[in-house]
């Protein structure tokens, strides 16, 4: 894809869509740039590229997230058994998503996929298929009415047995851990825990302070007109698992996730992971 390019890719789902703003960048499709991918408009390359200048460290965090995707999702569809997900903002279909990690470890695995960007959706409804036992599926729906979309979910998924949440990089654009320690998100989180049968698990990965690098990126990000991502302490991360029972090895640096032997390892990133059974 070159820089004067709409957008990547044949038979894209976002070319010539009426009200879609290319004057916007979208954290998504920034997201699938510096993941390699190609769905993205010169907007969002040009925001990722100034964002990597500030911030080089942010390719590596792309990559961390990617792998660590693929190791919670293999834990949880393995070790622990779940065979059902649900997977809250989405971003757009890479390599190894969610649904095709879990039903190589297990075909009768269910995955849903939420998110409320209309760009994300198409191209989740075009790329995302699965073949039976397993299923695929896809809400609209919004992360900051968690109420409403677990009543979604109940429709996809069967809340009687063992669901797993994911929420992969999507806290930071929730709420501002500034504000009442983190109240808003908490209270997010709180719904989705609530909703949890006995059994379930929750899993979380975000970025965490402690790098000016990526504080400055971050400060750059938000004046570009995409949506805020905010970072959160580490203890702020923490409390959001309050009430259930934390995995080993807890909620650590994300590449220090129960890393797999003989994995190459991206360089260490501000950002932390955990994953948490409800009892």
């Amino acid at each position: 894809m070159s820089d004067s390019d709409g957008a990547a890719g044949q038979g894209d789902p976002g070319q010539d869509r009426p009200g879609l703003d290319l004057s916007r960048p979208v954290s998504a499709r920034i997201w699938n740039y510096w993941l390699g991918g190609k769905d993205y408009y010169a907007i969002d390359k040009a925001v990722g590229d100034e964002t990597a200048t500030v911030y080089p460290a942010i390719f590596e965090a792309a990559r961390s997230s990617r792998l660590l995707i693929g190791r919670v999702v293999r834990y949880l569809a393995g070790e622990a058994g779940v065979r059902q997900f649900l997977d809250i903002g989405t971003g757009l279909p890479s390599h190894d998503n969610t649904h095709e990690i879990a039903q190589r470890v297990a075909p009768d695995a269910r995955v849903v996929y939420v998110d409320n960007d209309p760009f994300v959706l198409a191209h989740a409804r075009a790329l995302l298929t699965s073949s039976p036992p397993g299923s695929t599926d896809y809400i609209d729906a919004d992360l900051n009415d968690p109420a409403s979309l677990l009543a979604t979910a109940r429709d996809k998924l069967d809340f009687g047995r063992p669901v797993a949440i994911m929420l992969m990089g999507i806290l930071g654009h929730i709420g501002d851990p500034r504000q009442d320690d983190d109240a808003y998100a908490r209270a997010v989180v709180d719904v989705l825990k609530a909703g949890l049968p006995s059994g379930g698990y929750l899993a979380i990965s975000e970025g965490i302070e402690g790098d000016p690098e990526q504080d400055a990126a971050l400060n750059f990000y938000e004046k570009t007109g995409a949506v805020p991502f905010r970072v959160r302490s580490l203890d702020q991360m923490t409390r959001l698992f309050a009430g259930l029972d934390l995995v080993e090895p807890g909620v650590v640096a994300r590449q220090d996730w129960r890393p797999d032997p003989g994995e190459s390892r991206p360089a260490a990133v501000c950002a932390a992971a955990g994953v948490a059974r409800k009892p």
